[in-house]
């Protein structure tokens, strides 16, 4: 038997993957982790960290390579990023992975027998994301952005992201180049001072459209001017530039304040066929293939006839509960952030819906869901809470009133599990949860699920 002794070197078969995309084997009984390795593996490994109950190895080399290990690198960005922690697998064995982790969740919450469809996927797996942040920081070499290398605050260089849209790394290059040519400073974390702390991106994949905001500790850029028409010469795709102010000693990326340089203070995008502006602080999908593709098999989900008064709780800034507005009665949107409402209020305006209304309101409470459903019970709600899921309140609050049908939407497997579970108690159903690959080659997978009242408990 290998004794497991910290900085050895042992030689074990990976047996799974994690969602943090370290390999698990084990020796002793105890578990090992080794980054980089894929469950097929026979590896070589040093081990850096041991505990009661688990091990931490470093890959040294891969004996026998597993028939799920991809050939080639997916990214050119340092393994040390730690975004695509399924950079070195293949597509195929992510969504089963994916799928194994919606199921074990269900178990978990004792909901084992719950019927986990294979994952949905657009089948894009690059250049799917319209939204990036990079933090700015300089070196002998001069002025880089990059990505925070996993667990710290240390910038690596990497404009280039095989995830992230392939039109943002030549702006975060001239951007930098700007700033190390004009002389800008450079925002230092643990000193609190210079100015530039961010580069922030989003594009309207219909549209073309582009957002630049750069985020600074002050309130103004040097050679601001100059900047604005330099960048905007260079790259007319750009409909809007701003400055976000963020003053403040914190691993925080926004402040609240705002200045539009150039443009309409943010940009558009298609998605389900409507048309949404999109803010630097509004919400919206940041794969929008896989949000059509999310959206529409919810609305199959609810098996919309027409008549129904629908809910969309949580509804941000409108987008689930509008793209499915045209297929009920009334729609009304419950969100407890003021802007997001303001913002729903103006999707269904600028795609002339006449249906659907929002409030700015807590939706865990009775009168409220009431009040918003105009005093009577609605049909259908549609829910998307944040990741820590929702809670045991406004489940009973729901289950008490007797809504019929609630299409729960989620981005975190556990929480949804749980949640369902709590649903079950008070008289309902599960239908097929259906996984959605909204994040390839991260380890994120979101779900959606159709839970349909049976007992009036």
């Amino acid at each position: 038997m290998t004794e497991l002794k910290k900085d050895s070197t042992v030689e074990l078969d990976i047996t799974d993957i994690n969602n943090l995309g370290n390999g698990v084997g084990r020796i002793d009984g105890r578990v090992v982790f080794v980054r980089g390795a894929v469950s097929g593996d026979r590896v070589k490994a040093k081990v850096i960290k041991i505990n009661k109950s688990f091990a931490v190895a470093k890959l040294l080399e891969v004996i026998t390579p597993s028939e799920h290990r991809l050939c080639g690198d997916f990214c050119g960005a340092p393994l040390s990023c730690g975004g695509c922690v399924y950079r070195h697998i293949t597509y195929e064995h992510e969504l089963g992975l994916k799928r194994g982790y919606v199921k074990a969740a269900f178990a978990k919450a004792g909901l084992g027998d719950a019927d986990v469809l294979p994952v949905l996927s657009t089948g894009k797996v690059s250049g799917y994301r319209n939204k990036a942040q990079y933090p700015v920081a300089k070196n002998k070499n001069g002025i880089y952005a990059g990505f925070y290398a996993a667990k710290t605050h240390s910038v690596l260089p990497a404009e280039d992201c095989a995830i992230q849209n392939e039109a943002f790394s030549k702006i975060v290059r001239a951007v930098c180049a700007f700033a190390e040519n004009n002389g800008w400073s450079v925002y230092d974390e643990e000193s609190g001072r210079g100015l530039l702390r961010h580069i922030y991106l989003r594009i309207g994949e219909i549209t073309g459209e582009i957002m630049l905001c750069l985020v600074i500790s002050g309130d103004s850029l040097p050679k601001e001017e100059k900047f604005v028409e330099e960048i905007s010469a260079r790259f007319p795709e750009i409909a809007s530039i701003m400055l976000n102010k963020n003053a403040e000693n914190t691993n925080v990326v926004l402040g609240k304040e705002y200045r539009t340089l150039r443009g309409k203070g943010g940009i558009e995008d298609e998605l389900c066929g409507l048309r949404f502006f999109i803010s630097p602080d509004s919400f919206y999908q940041v794969n929008r293939e896989g949000a059509e593709l999310l959206y529409t098999k919810a609305a199959e989900m609810a098996q919309l006839s027409g008549d129904e008064i629908m809910m969309d709780l949580y509804c941000g800034t409108g987008t689930i509960g509008l793209s499915m507005a045209h297929k009920v009665k009334t729609l009304c949107g419950v969100e407890i952030v003021k802007s997001a409402v303001e913002c729903a209020k103006e999707n269904a305006e600028r795609n002339g819906i006449k249906n659907a209304r929002f409030i700015c309101a807590d939706a865990g409470d009775k009168q409220t869901i009431l009040d918003a459903a105009g005093g009577v019970r609605p049909d259908v709600v549609v829910m998307d809470p944040p990741r820590k899921g929702s809670t045991k309140e406004l489940v009973d609050c729901l289950a008490d009133i007797g809504v019929p049908k609630i299409v729960y939407i989620s981005c975190d497997p556990d929480t949804l599990a749980r949640d369902a579970a709590w649903f079950v108690e008070r008289g309902y159903t599960i239908g097929q949860v259906q996984p959605v690959d909204m994040f390839p080659r991260t380890g994120h997978v979101e779900s959606v699920v159709c839970l349909t009242r049976t007992l009036d408990n």
